[in-house]
């Protein structure tokens, strides 16, 4: 924010003073939605089966039949981790022209992209906090 006649000018929203409540609201909105959403994806992602099941789909799309056998619970199991996957936005399913019975499903990239960008946050927020530790450790040293 810069002084225009002593007042604080926002470059990003164009005007004086403090943002809006309707910039304020809007901002609000799209954090809590970002927040949903990854954690969605952190809660499917926290059983081991679900997991798996993504390690297998990164390898190519698959059917729910090829991914049950990689299993040993049943097909209705996997069918409800599908599921699952698939509610939280990691997984989409599409349907075979031949058989309308079968279902194809494959990864989204947008909820990893989504995820990754959080991991990158909190890893920057560690090697700061560790880079200060090792500036204060180093003036210790010195000052000792």
């Amino acid at each position: 924010m810069r002084k225009v006649n002593g007042r604080g000018w926002c470059d990003q929203c164009g005007s004086f003073g403090r943002a809006s409540g309707l910039d304020i609201l809007t901002t609000w909105l799209i954090i809590k939605q970002m927040v949903t959403e990854l954690d969605a994806t952190l809660t499917a992602l926290a059983d081991p089966t679900r997991r798996r099941i993504v390690e297998l789909l990164r390898e190519r799309p698959q059917r729910a039949g090829e991914l049950a056998a990689a299993f040993e619970v049943s097909a209705p199991a996997v069918s409800r981790h599908l599921r699952v996957l698939r509610r939280s936005g990691l997984v989409t399913e599409h349907g075979v022209e031949d058989d309308a019975r079968l279902r194809v499903y494959e990864l989204r990239r947008e909820p990893f992209t989504a995820l990754q960008a959080w991991l990158d946050q909190v890893q920057a927020f560690w090697t700061d906090q560790l880079g200060a530790f090792r500036e204060h450790v180093e003036t210790m040293r010195k000052d000792g």
